[in-house]
């Protein structure tokens, strides 16, 4: 699909869309509302990985689950790690389940984030080791990343921590890069040296069937391809910041209050225009 026949028109939509839902009272229930208990950077980017690995399946069952880990972690979930070995972190989440995630594969993402943190003394400054000038997006910094958590646990298979170059479109983590690179009423932000420009949607099955509707891609995978294919669209939208409008189009369909036909039917016939959602 060529994105330069994406309709301007779409843009005073989604910019609607933006000004409607992007505000805190329009995030519970989201996994992303437990970041803003932890005031502290080092904590918060902790809690923002655990909370974005784990956003899979039912919101409600999301929360239960990161509700769980964060309380045995403690109110400064950094210092929490650093106190821990592998085989600690490994017996205090043995009934874990989340899905398909067991405890073992829980505990083997906190022991890399407190390897990573050892090493680089943040998950901050290890993506900013893995990033360089000339990169068009964060991809080669998150695989930096991941291959630096992984390598805690001798790279074995963990379903929390993909390899963006094996295709999968990454979604949860580059839910955490959203949250962690952008910064307005919704996203807290907290890693200043990352451009909001090159950033890759987050897109998993139900942001893929909206970007299709407003003919952003016509590809069937949700895959990374098609990730890196829908960014450029929002692009052509929102140059600077192409994944400014996730958190309000993810509303659509979620909450009982959006009518995700009408901004459709909006989006894709411009003389219907009206305001709101």
């Amino acid at each position: 699909m060529n994105v330069s026949d994406v309709p301007v028109v779409i843009k005073g939509q989604l910019d609607r869309l933006y000004a409607s839902y992007n505000s805190p009272e329009w995030i519970h229930p989201d996994p992303l509302e437990y970041l803003y208990l932890y005031p502290r950077f080092h904590d918060r980017e902790v809690v923002g990985l655990i909370a974005s690995s784990l956003a899979y399946g039912k919101v409600i069952q999301i929360l239960k689950s990161v509700s769980v880990v964060l309380e045995k972690m403690g109110s400064f979930p950094c210092e929490f790690l650093k106190l821990q070995t592998p085989s600690s972190l490994e017996q205090t989440f043995l009934d874990f389940k989340h899905r398909f995630t067991t405890g073992k594969e829980l505990a083997q993402l906190l022991t890399g984030i407190k390897v990573v943190i050892e090493r680089f003394g943040s998950l901050y400054a290890c993506f900013l080791a893995g990033l360089k000038q000339d990169h068009e997006t964060v991809l080669p910094a998150l695989s930096f990343l991941v291959e630096n958590l992984r390598a805690a646990f001798d790279g074995h298979p963990n379903s929390l921590l993909p390899l963006p170059e094996k295709g999968s479109a990454c979604k949860r983590l580059n839910l955490f890069l959203r949250w962690m690179v952008r910064e307005d009423k919704v996203d807290p932000g907290g890693w200043p040296g990352v451009g909001p420009s090159r950033l890759i949607i987050p897109l998993d099955t139900h942001m893929h069937r909206i970007c299709t509707l407003l003919k952003l891609t016509d590809r069937k995978s949700s895959d990374m391809r098609t990730a890196r294919e829908i960014t450029r669209a929002f692009s052509q939208i929102e140059p600077s910041d192409p994944v400014r409008y996730d958190f309000a189009l993810t509303r659509l369909g979620i909450r009982n209050d959006t009518d995700m036909v009408s901004f459709l039917n909006r989006c894709n016939n411009p003389h219907l225009g009206g305001k709101g959602s």
